[in-house]
This record gives C-alpha cells, sequence and structure tokens, in this order.
C-alpha cells in the first residue's frame, strides 16, 4: 500500500507541478558567413559535392527555409538583431564598430527568466561582455583559426581572462569547449540555451591541416553568372558606373577586375598549394587566373565547411548518446551569406541574394514534421522571439521582430504573417568597396535602392535604382527597373518599401544627411541621372587618385 500510494504521489505532482525539465533544451547554431547555397540540402550547385551530410540531417529530419534574409549582411549588425530581436537602426549596431551590453542582451536574459541555464560558446563579435549568459567561452573580436585564445569570465574581469587552445583549430576547440560543458559543467536538472557559434567559414578560410586534399582533384562548378562581362542587363550606374566606368572599383574582385582587392592576388601567397607550382601570373591570361582564383577560393571555403559538418557529427552524436537528442530543439544558421563569385563579387553586404539570404533549418520531432519546407519570409529578427516562443517565455514588446514557431509546427503561414523584408546596409564603400543601400525583398521580387553616401552623406558613389524578378531570374541577371512593363510593379514597391521604413522605424532621424540624399534620388526622375551620371564621374577621379597616392 505504501509503494502504491508514492507512486501515485509521484504522479500527481509530475501531472500538477511539472518540473522546468519537461521544456525543450534549445541548440542554435551559427557559423560565420557560412551561404545557404553552400548548404547540399539547399539544392544549389555545390550540392553534388555533397558538403554538408550533418546539416543536411536537419532538412531530412525537420523544416528548413528558402526565405531566410538578414536585416544587413555583415557580422557584428546580424549578430546583435539576433540577440536583442530588433533592426540595426533600433539597436545600434549598425556597422562593425557595434556592440551590445550585457543589459541589452535581451535573448538570454528573457531565456534565464524562463527557466533555462544559458552558454555563449565561439564567435561572439559584439563588443561587450557576452554578460547576461550564465556561461560563456568566446573568441576575441574576429578570433584566430589555429591556436585559437578565449576570453572566459574570471578574476581579472573582462577582456582580459584567456584560455589558449595550442595546436588547435577553431572549429575543433569550439566544438571541444561546448562539449564539456554539455557533459560536465552545465546544471542537468535545467534545460539548456546554448548558443554554439563558429569563425568558419570567414575568410580566409584557414581550414585545418587534416583537410588540405580534400576536393583537389576535383572542378568546382562556376556560377553562370561569374562573368560580369557576360552580364549586359545586369546591375545599374550604382554598382557598374556610367558607361561601366566604376566597375574595376565598385566590389571586391574574385579576379583582377577590383585594383585594391581580389582573391587573385591575395590567396595565391596564402594557399600555394591550391596554385601551380611555380605560379607567376605574369605565365597566364586573366580569364585563367580569375578560374583559378574561383578554384582556390571555394575549395578552401569548402574545407572549412567540412570542418563545421564533421565537428556537428560529433556534437549531434554526444547528445544521442546523453539521451537529449529529440528533446533538444536544433537549429542551423549563418550569420548572412556569402557571394561566392557571383557577379565576381567576394564576401557578402550586398543585397543580392547569395548574401542577403541565410541558412535557417530547425530539428524538433516534437512538433516540426521531418522533410518539410516552406517559402515563409522569414528575418533574424525574428529568430529571438521563435526561440523564446519555443521555450514557453514571454516576448518583450520591445522585440520587433515575430514568432514563426507556428509555420515551424504547421507548415502554413498565419494570415498576418510578414509579406517582405526589410534589408539596410550602411557601411558604405568600406573593405569591400560595396554603397549604401536599402530595399524591400517579396516573394516575388526585390527592388534595391543604392543610394551611395556615408553616414553623413559623402563619399559619393551614383545612386540607382535595382529591380529583380525573383521567381523568374533567380540569379539576378537582369535589372528591370527601366522596363516599362514593370513600371507598375516598382510604383507599387517603391509604396510598400515607404511604408517598410516606416513600419520598422528606420525613419533617418539617427543620419539626417544620409537620408538627404535617399530622399533627393527617391523618385530618380531626369534630373536625378543627370547627377547620377556627374557623381559617377566625379567618384572614378576620387578613387583614381586614392589608387595613384597608395602606389606612392
Amino acid at each position: 500500500m505504501r509503494k502504491s500510494t508514492c507512486v501515485i504521489l509521484l504522479l500527481t505532482t509530475w501531472l500538477f507541478f511539472p518540473s522546468v525539465q519537461a521544456k525543450p533544451n534549445i541548440l542554435y547554431i551559427m557559423s560565420d558567413d557560412h551561404t545557404a547555397h553552400a548548404i547540399g540540402a539547399y539544392g544549389g550547385r555545390l550540392a553534388a559535392l555533397n558538403p554538408t551530410p550533418t546539416i543536411d540531417r536537419l532538412a531530412k529530419e525537420g523544416m528548413l527555409f528558402e526565405n531566410a534574409f538578414c536585416t544587413n549582411s555583415i557580422c557584428a549588425p546580424s549578430r546583435a538583431s539576433v540577440i536583442t530581436g530588433q533592426y540595426p537602426h533600433t539597436n545600434g549596431v549598425y556597422d562593425l564598430k557595434g556592440g551590445i551590453e550585457g543589459a541589452r542582451q535581451f535573448l538570454p536574459i528573457e531565456m534565464k527568466k524562463a527557466g533555462y541555464e544559458t552558454a555563449m560558446i565561439g564567435k561572439w563579435h559584439l563588443k561587450e561582455e557576452p554578460a547576461a549568459f550564465d556561461f560563456y567561452t568566446v573568441l576575441p573580436g574576429q578570433g584566430k583559426y589555429h591556436n585559437p585564445e578565449f576570453r572566459v569570465r574570471g578574476e581579472k574581469g573582462w577582456p582580459r581572462d584567456l584560455v589558449k587552445f595550442e595546436g588547435a583549430h577553431s572549429s575543433d576547440a569550439i566544438t571541444d569547449i561546448t562539449l564539456k560543458w554539455l557533459t560536465e559543467e552545465r546544471d542537468p536538472d535545467k534545460p539548456f540555451f546554448l548558443m554554439h557559434h563558429y569563425k568558419a567559414p570567414h575568410d580566409y578560410f584557414e581550414h585545418a591541416a587534416r583537410y588540405d586534399e580534400y576536393l583537389a582533384d576535383v572542378e568546382v562548378p562556376e556560377p553562370e553568372n561569374l562573368w560580369l562581362e557576360h552580364q549586359p542587363d545586369f546591375g545599374s550606374i550604382a554598382t557598374l558606373g556610367f558607361n561601366r566606368e566604376l566597375v574595376p572599383h565598385i566590389g571586391t574582385s574574385i579576379g583582377l577586375r577590383n585594383p585594391r582587392r581580389s582573391y587573385a592576388v591575395d590567396l595565391p601567397p596564402r594557399f600555394p598549394k591550391d596554385f601551380p607550382e611555380n605560379y607567376d601570373p605574369a605565365d597566364y591570361t586573366e580569364a585563367e587566373i580569375k578560374k583559378m582564383s574561383y578554384q582556390a577560393y571555394l575549395k578552401t571555403y569548402l574545407r572549412c565547411v567540412k570542418g563545421i559538418d564533421d565537428n556537428l557529427a560529433r556534437l549531434f552524436a554526444k547528445l544521442e548518446e546523453m539521451g537529449e537528442w529529440d528533446n533538444t530543439i536544433v537549429v542551423y544558421t549563418g550569420d548572412q551569406g556569402f557571394m561566392l563569385g557571383e557577379h565576381d563579387y567576394q564576401d557578402k553586404r550586398w543585397m543580392y541574394e547569395e548574401s542577403m539570404r541565410m541558412p535557417f533549418l530547425i530539428r524538433y520531432p516534437e512538433s516540426i514534421e521531418a522533410g518539410s519546407r516552406t517559402d515563409a519570409i522569414i528575418e533574424n529578427v525574428d529568430f529571438a522571439p521563435t526561440l523564446l516562443d519555443f521555450a514557453g517565455a514571454d516576448i518583450p514588446e520591445f522585440m520587433q521582430g515575430g514568432s514563426f514557431k507556428e509555420i515551424c509546427e504547421t507548415g502554413k503561414e498565419p494570415a498576418t504573417w510578414k509579406k517582405e523584408a526589410y534589408y539596410r546596409y550602411w557601411m558604405h564603400m568600406a573593405h569591400h568597396d560595396n554603397p549604401g543601400h536599402l530595399g524591400i525583398r517579396t516573394k516575388d521580387y526585390k527592388l534595391i535602392f543604392y543610394y551611395g553616401c556615408n553616414y553623413e552623406g559623402g563619399y559619393r558613389t551614383p545612386p540607382a535604382w535595382e529591380l529583380y524578378d525573383m521567381q523568374n531570374d533567380p540569379k539576378e541577371i537582369r535589372n528591370l527597373y527601366d522596363d516599362p512593363a514593370h513600371a507598375e510593379i516598382v510604383k507599387d514597391l517603391k509604396i510598400r518599401l515607404a511604408e517598410l521604413r516606416t513600419r520598422v522605424g528606420d525613419n533617418g532621424e539617427d543620419y539626417p544627411k544620409a537620408e538627404a540624399v535617399i530622399e533627393e534620388f527617391w523618385d530618380y526622375d531626369d534630373k536625378d541621372r543627370a547627377k547620377a551620371i556627374e557623381i559617377s564621374h566625379e567618384f572614378l577621379s576620387v578613387r583614381e587618385a586614392e589608387l595613384e597616392k597608395k602606389k606612392k
């Protein structure tokens, strides 16, 4: 009788007072610059190389989002949007100089309120101490690929306390730290919220030595839009200049197009094994150099991706061994996309699809159908509200994103769900020669406005608009802005873009001089176009003077 009574009491206690352990664990995995089309499950040109069998497992056993977008394709702003659930103009992280202090690290703060133990491991890149997390071990700034050092909470205080992993590669070290935390250091009586962030495959793609021969004898497929000169209808005066006079100066390149920065110059000394023995550029044509540089770029990039995928196999196996795999919501994403040679561009920052689009895969067999896909538009500001919703936590009103948990669980979009994504890149002509721009992305179209100035309205590049039909021209090869057949679509999208800017709060109050430029060229009439030509000529003179000064 006593035994039966005890069993009944235990069952009653469990039913009426469920423990916090009933909540799922949440593992949020984010790599740096891992673009969607470098993941096999997305079915791009690289899928045949089978670069990501472990990550692809998440798509087979969970849901893949086809239209996940970042609001600003650069590391720190994207990470700030994930942590705060806010757009860059709201959280104040417009560029790489921005940071989020502990009091505004809203995602871990709200997770802790919901009973979760929180941890941040790997690349942080938000300047301030990740103080809102219960545990952290993070790379200082960009961090090192080899022999990495990590900042930890300690007696000396942020940012002086460091632990070093001599002889290790960062992807391996980050996974080792996570495995140790999961098995030895966390509180087993609480569900965990773990942000597991890789540095890879950020350039310059310093992969572990064990991958030196991976893809060595493989010809990596080229994108059909690799050759800018073969795309007569791509771009605008904003990205090409008047009569294409700015082609060498807008967007860093794979080949020798951009004299300031190109992989044709940067990669050979770093990865000599991926170029012919005794390589001398004088022995090859520009086209041959570009082809070799592209191959070296993609192989070194994919070797970093391979390192991530293999380490995730270790992590997933440990979760299965612990009995936590099916009780853990697993998310895989990147902090933004990345240009892998499309339009002869490297890096990210662009609103073009390969850069703006993020991978987003989520697995949780309890409520997400295996092998499901959705074309619902989601933005990185939506990640925090969604994860909080899965955790049964409150979603603060100051978060601008919304939860797409219902989409994950049903595969259907609520009638009120967003129909467009907003984008703005602020770092005008910094690092990779990308003009300042903003725009709107719907399921069918993308409208980009290159306003072409810095925060104070200076260092002007020619303004222009670009329109792409994302259903019929997903590679964005033909700019339809001046096509009469699309005039009404342009008109409608401009109205929607203006309304969207108001809705998300990008009203120009933060940088009024840049806003004045946006307003000046919004209509883009004949007078505006004539002035754009003048600005193109002026910028060419400025850039040529800069290059001449650099030579001296």
